[in-house]
């Protein structure tokens, strides 16, 4: 095992623990929600958990994180998200992509879109 990481109850996935943590927290809040209600402190959470996640990361832990993206950038926090979740060296996750509905994987769409047409290109 990595420094930082968890062994889950299945005994085989091996997850960090900031994975486990953001995995706690639930989806990121919208940018307009985190000012209405103050929630500074937990979009301060969450940057710090992104911010020491050590890349790259597992396949399980992408799906983790696909699971966190909210409805918009959060401050910007959505991006480093992805910055992260493309880091699995199974990414594109066909399972994340269909059956996990959010900005983000919308965004992971288009993404794989224009990489697979710049591929075609060439």
């Amino acid at each position: 095992m990595r420094p930082g990481e968890v062994r889950l109850d299945d005994g085989d996935t091996r997850m960090r623990h900031q994975v486990i943590e953001l995995a706690k927290l639930g989806p990121l809040p919208s940018s307009d929600v985190a000012v209405c209600e103050s929630l500074d402190q937990l979009v301060d959470n969450y940057a710090r958990l992104i911010g020491a996640v050590e890349k790259p990361i597992s396949d399980d832990e992408a799906r983790v994180l696909v699971r966190i993206l909210g409805p918009d950038d959060c401050f910007g926090l959505m991006w480093a998200l992805i910055q992260l979740i493309e880091t699995a060296p199974g990414w594109p996750l066909a399972d994340c992509i269909e059956t996990v509905h959010s900005e983000g994987v919308r965004l992971f769409k288009v993404r794989a879109e224009n990489a697979s047409h710049a591929r075609n290109m060439e």
